[in-house]
Formats: structure tokens, sequence, C-alpha cells
């Protein structure tokens, strides 16, 4: 579309009031969005573009077929009939929620932090972790190395989305997705700003080569450390409250040096974590925790694993989902082994990529991995049922 110079002009004075908005508001410590790093060129390069580049990546992450897929996708429970229960689609926005509040009272990139907040969990699979699991075995059972969400969630927004093309989004939000690890906590998160594309994309490999490799990565920037503890905060105590709800737990089974400490509600367990947070990093290249707040969290995050996460009472189905992971993988591999082209997942998955991808991605097995991996848990089930249970002819044998 050819603009007037009118518009030009206009677009010129907007892209400079948002430089300088960014120079007088954001800390020293904060990326701007002058240093986003793209692996090709866009065809209008950022700095021309009215749309910072980090706020660019963000919508390009929500207008993503793999986002919307988010929405019916397990957070931690997968099999209760309760619509109040939190789903992944709820989590990833009260991750941005609140870490675009953390960044905003530091003064970083809030756009920075909404793009990696959103596209941090996309790379999740059908029943959450413990999906995740049963996948992992898969890969490693058929020599395809190893699965890990966070680079999982890289390869939809780099290598498959677009028919196979990518997103072409930021170095810094790619990174900050990869290095999320919301599983681990500490008590100081300093970003590696040595970090370049050659380094991105070497640990980005890694992570399905080496087993646990992604628990080692460390974010580029300090937007993506603060999404990193974000990710902890939001589903922490959300986790807890769940729970409550679905009456696995009661909320005086928190112990008092937990609960004295960081509150036993999920309301008071945000407001607790954030505060801290920001008290400790305010005007810090770094962020920190107390260690009082550390240690009671680090409690709390083992009270939900012992009492929540791994709770004999909802594991009882996991043998079944298990076995679901292994046959829709075995009936994708005889689809693909025989050419068939009328199968599901030529027709809803590989019928969707171009040409080129397809002669570069050849390996079969990551294929399905990868389809499987986007799936909602609808999809998911109704693909499985539809493999084992038989079809209705109808009224007669030729009905539709």
């Amino acid at each position: 579309m050819q603009h007037s110079d009118e518009h030009i002009k206009i677009f010129s004075e907007i892209i400079k009031n948002e430089c300088k908005r960014e120079a007088r508001t954001l800390n020293i410590y904060a990326c701007k969005s002058s240093e986003s790093m793209r692996l090709k060129q866009e065809n209008i390069p950022d700095r021309t573009n009215i749309r910072p580049a980090f706020f660019h990546d963000a919508d390009r992450i929500i207008h993503s077929k793999a986002y919307t897929r988010y929405i019916d996708k397990t957070q931690v429970f997968s099999l209760f009939d309760n619509d109040h229960i939190t789903h992944r689609v709820l989590h990833v926005q009260l991750v941005s929620k609140i870490a675009r509040m953390i960044g905003r009272c530091l003064r970083l990139n809030e756009d920075l932090i909404e793009a990696i907040s959103l596209g941090h969990d996309l790379g999740h699979v059908p029943y959450g972790h413990e999906g995740e699991r049963y996948i992992d075995e898969i890969c490693q059972k058929n020599g395809l190395g190893f699965f890990c969400h966070n680079a999982q969630s890289v390869k939809f927004l780099m290598e498959l989305e677009h028919s196979g093309k990518g997103l072409n989004l930021s170095l810094q939000v790619l990174d900050g997705v990869l290095s999320h690890n919301g599983e681990i906590i500490q008590e100081r998160y300093e970003p590696d700003k040595t970090k370049d594309f050659k380094r991105f994309l070497e640990e980005y490999q890694n992570c399905f080569k080496i087993k646990n490799y992604s628990s080692g990565l460390i974010p580029m920037t300090l937007e993506g450390c603060v999404v990193r503890i974000s990710d902890v905060i939001a589903y922490i105590g959300r986790d807890f409250e769940d729970a409550i709800m679905l009456k696995l737990i009661n909320r005086s089974d928190l112990p008092d040096e937990i609960s004295k400490i960081l509150g036993n509600t999920n309301s008071t367990i945000i407001n607790t974590l954030i505060t801290d947070i920001v008290v400790n990093s305010f005007d810090k290249p770094y962020l920190s925790l107390s260690g009082t707040i550390y240690c009671a969290l680090k409690k709390l995050m083992d009270f939900n694993y012992k009492n929540i996460y791994k709770n004999p009472a909802i594991k009882d189905e996991d043998f079944k989902i298990r076995n679901m992971f292994l046959t829709l993988y075995e009936k994708y591999s005889e689809q693909l082994m025989s050419n068939n082209t009328s199968s599901e997942i030529y027709k809803d998955y590989i019928s969707g990529f171009d040409k080129e991808y397809l002669e570069k991605n050849t390996n079969k097995g990551r294929m399905i991995i990868d389809y499987i991996s986007g799936m909602t848990d609808t999809f998911f089930n109704e693909h499985f049922a539809e493999f084992i249970m038989p079809r209705k002819f109808g009224h007669n044998i030729n009905s539709n």
C-alpha cells in the first residue's frame, strides 16, 4: 500500500515520539525497541514501522494459530467437569498481567514482556505436564531426542506458523520464550546480555538433543527474567485455589510457616511476591527476592508438588492418557509410512505446509510430535476416539 507524503510525515513523527518516550521512561537496564534483532529482513523495517518491534511481535503471536489453541489446553487439572478451574489460556493472561505490573514498576519494556508472556507456553501438549512426560517418552523411544515445551513454543513461532515460514519474531522474544523455565525458582535472576542469534539457535537445538538442557538457560533480557518469575507467581497461588475448589486440599492444610509469610490466598500470595520483587529489584540490573520470601516460596512449591501435582487422587487415569499418546503416535506413523494422503495427519496437518518446508523437514517422527503437541485436549480426544471406537454406518450403507 502506497502512503502519501502526509502519511509518511505523520508516521515519522509517531516513531520519533515513541523513541523519545522509551528514552524518557525506560531505565538503563531495559531492552529498547531499537535493540530488536530478527533473522530475516522485514518488508517494513522496524525503524520505519509505527508499531514498535516488540509490540509488533505481540500482535503476531496473538494472531497465530498456535495462540488460538490455548483456549482448550490443560493447565494442571485435566479430567474435571468444572468450568472455573484454570486453563492454559487464562494462565498465559495472568502471566502477562503480573509481568507487565512488575515491568511497569521497574520501568522495563512492557511490549517485550507482553510478547514473551503470550508466547511462552504455546508448546504445551494436551494434558499439560503429564502429556509432556509421555510425549518425551515417545521421542526417546523412537530416536527423536527429547521433548521440551519451551523449545516447542519457539518451534511453533519460528518454524511452523505461516505454513512453515514462521513469524520472524525478534531474538529477544524468542529467547525469552525459550528461557522461561517456570518450574525452576531462583533467589536472583540476572540476564545474560552476551547472547546473539548464533548462540540462541545452538541453545534451541540443544533443547531437543540434551535431556533437561533448558533448565540451565538464562534469559538475555531483564524483561525475560520478569516473565520467568511471573510464570511462577501466576500459577503457584492459582493452582492452590483450584485444588481447594476441587476438594483435593483444604486451605488450612497450608503450613503456618508459608501462610504467615506469603498469605493463604492467591491474591495475597501474588501481592506479597510482586511487592518483594519490586522493592528488592528497583533500579538494579537483576531481579531479586528477599531471603525470607524466597524460602517461603520454595516451601510453597514443595507443598504444591506433594499435595497437588503428585496427589494420588488425580493419578488414577494417567495410564490411560499415556496409552492415548502411544496409540496416536503409532497410528500417525502408519499413515505416514503408507503415504496415505487421505489420512488425518495429511489432511489436518501436512497439507497446511508449503512444499519448500516439507522438502527441508523430512523427519516424519518429529512431524508427528509437532502435530500432537499442537493439539487441544478436545481435538486429541476426538482423534483417539476415531481410531479406537467403531464408526457408525447410519441408516444404511450409503448414508453420509
